[in-house]
């Protein structure tokens, strides 16, 4: 059974859209699915990240630290680099995936990118934890693989390009817990915030299959105005 908050869109210029949900709830996957079937620019701010540590850039060598231990990247350094990503595609419609996580980001980025709708994706904390125990991924690209669930063609191997997939240094268990702490300690008066402001959306359930129905609707109602 998937619970949903009823998508009822208002007239907007474009598509300016944010996907919440704690780590390992199908952020990842959803925006996928919206990228393939609306072609909406996708900026992901963890895939934006790990670019910068795997090029060793003056931003990747800050936040190293950060991202290693499970901890949340400085606001202002995180504003800073979403900013410039909107920039680039400031003529098309867009999905912010993974920002704002802390209400200081939230308040910034309405005031500098006004936003119209927010997915928040809501799955039990048991079924994210099990998710991250099988999870692998294919760094360069970000795609991601679930043993038993999304498996990949050849074991150990990403599907496109042959190479291979590992596990990252945040979805060991001991930091996905602290994740999740985190999450709810600085993202939750995120979603509050968005609730108030009327354009937070639930979706909940224990897969994106389950929710995938409900998500496109909504987006399709959207981007219908």
């Amino acid at each position: 059974m998937v619970a949903i908050t009823t998508c009822r869109a208002a007239a907007t210029a474009a598509f300016r859209a944010v996907i919440l949900g704690a780590p390992a709830s199908g952020k990842g996957t959803v925006s996928a699915r919206i990228v393939q079937q609306f072609k909406i620019a996708h900026i992901s701010s963890g895939d934006r990240l790990r670019f910068h540590v795997t090029v060793g850039s003056d931003l990747g060598r800050e936040v190293k630290q950060y991202i290693d231990g499970g901890n949340f990247v400085p606001d202002n350094t995180m504003i800073s680099l979403i900013n410039e990503e909107i920039e680039s595609v400031m003529d098309q419609n867009w999905l912010l995936d993974g920002f704002p996580r802390t209400l200081t980001q939230a308040e910034r980025l309405q005031r500098l990118h006004p936003i119209n709708l927010v997915l928040n994706l809501v799955v039990p904390t048991s079924v994210i934890l099990d998710r991250v125990r099988s999870r692998w991924i294919h760094l360069p690209s970000g795609r991601v693989y679930n043993i038993g669930f999304n498996d990949p063609q050849v074991p150990g191997k990403d599907d496109i390009t042959g190479e291979p997939l590992s596990q990252r240094e945040d979805d060991k268990p001991e930091v996905v817990q602290k994740r999740l702490q985190d999450y709810a300690t600085k993202t939750e008066p995120v979603v509050r915030f968005y609730r108030e402001i009327g354009v937070l959306k639930d979706f909940r359930g224990n897969t994106t299959n389950e929710m995938w129905p409900a998500i496109r609707d909504c987006v399709a109602q959207h981007l219908s105005f």
